[in-house]
């Protein structure tokens, strides 16, 4: 069945976002027990079951135009959420060629990709977009390959360089984070660009982490899912904004939690590029108030056990200990039995 496209919706000021009952069945719930614990938990990015956000490696779902009309506003306003450092060239074409092949392969019906040697010619019908193009030729596309690519694809992404044995934050997109910044941390390490995160460092995480990814191999990506909490369905939570959704903590009260407080969960996955020997990590969104997980009697019990066992400097650092409590008081409704 062919998901039905639905018409823009806000990620910001009105905040007209809402899940379809298709939407919220499909969400990529990341917890698999009552109780929270921090691990790596990659595995391998394979197919999925049909209608899920796991079916294909590029998942494009309902809100698709309403995605990509956000990325525009936030690139509009502020376009150094591109970057892309001069020796990427090759990662970009890359990166182009996966996500274009993806997205006709496994959605014909909205995306088609015919190619005579090196020309081109890529059709995205829902953004009315129609491209013929030399592929390997910046000059014949209206934006770097990347830039060009990226505007047209729902989630954040990361192309990475790999040398000096570690992977290096050198180009990507990011228009919808959760709290950090592709200007600030272009060019950084991966353990640098990790560095805030609690408790991961302690226990070795990111070396394993590290270790596994550098010897990706192409053709067989991983995934690993995060998470977060999110006043309001906004997708760009970035640093640069904080003054527009910092407020917000102080503002969320018992009777408004459920509309305006989300689970904001993160479909991670990692491919080896297979030109450059980079590797792209896409960072896809998702988002559910707690009213729509409610919907779910077995997520919302599970999510009130998870967020009751959190290590403190987890809750701060996923900052949310100013409504964490209330969080926990209006989850508990739903869970008589704690």
């Amino acid at each position: 069945m062919v998901t039905q496209l639905k018409p823009i919706e806000t990620y910001r000021d009105d905040f007209t976002f809402r899940n379809s009952p298709e939407a919220i069945a499909r969400f990529p719930f990341p917890f698999a027990e009552d109780q929270y614990r921090y691990s790596v938990n990659l595995e391998p990015h394979t197919k999925g079951a049909p209608g899920s956000a796991f079916e294909f490696p590029i998942d494009i779902d309902e809100h698709y135009v309403s995605e990509c009309a956000e990325r525009a506003i936030v690139l509009d306003r502020d376009p150094k959420r591109y970057v892309a450092l001069p020796h990427m060239a090759l990662a970009q074409w890359d990166t182009l060629e996966l996500l274009m092949e993806s997205m006709a392969r496994d959605y014909p019906h909205w995306f088609q990709l015919t190619r005579d040697g090196d020309h081109w010619h890529w059709v995205n019908q829902p953004l009315g977009i129609e491209q013929r193009f030399t592929f390997g030729d910046r000059t014949t596309l209206p934006r770097e390959p990347l830039d060009y690519i990226l505007r047209q694809v729902q989630g954040d992404f990361v192309a990475m360089d790999q040398r000096d044995d570690d992977l290096w934050a050198d180009a990507g997109m990011i228009t919808g984070p959760a709290d950090w910044s592709m200007t600030f941390d272009a060019g950084m390490s991966f353990k640098e660009w990790h560095g805030p995160v609690p408790i991961a460092h302690e226990i070795g995480v990111f070396d394993r982490a590290l270790k596994y990814l550098l010897a990706l191999r192409q053709g067989a990506p991983v995934r690993r899912l995060n998470w977060t909490l999110t006043i309001h369905p906004r997708l760009d939570a970035s640093p640069e904004m904080y003054p527009s959704w910092g407020v917000d903590r102080s503002k969320i009260t018992p009777q408004t939690l459920g509309e305006t407080l989300n689970l904001r969960v993160e479909l991670q996955a990692l491919f080896r590029l297979p030109r450059s020997n980079g590797m792209l990590f896409s960072i896809r969104t998702y988002l559910a108030s707690f009213d729509e997980l409610a919907t779910n009697p077995a997520w919302v019990k599970r999510l009130h056990r998870v967020l009751a066992t959190l290590p403190p400097p987890v809750v701060e650092y996923k900052g949310f200990s100013r409504f964490y409590d209330m969080a926990l008081e209006w989850l508990r409704q739903y869970d008589p039995e704690t």
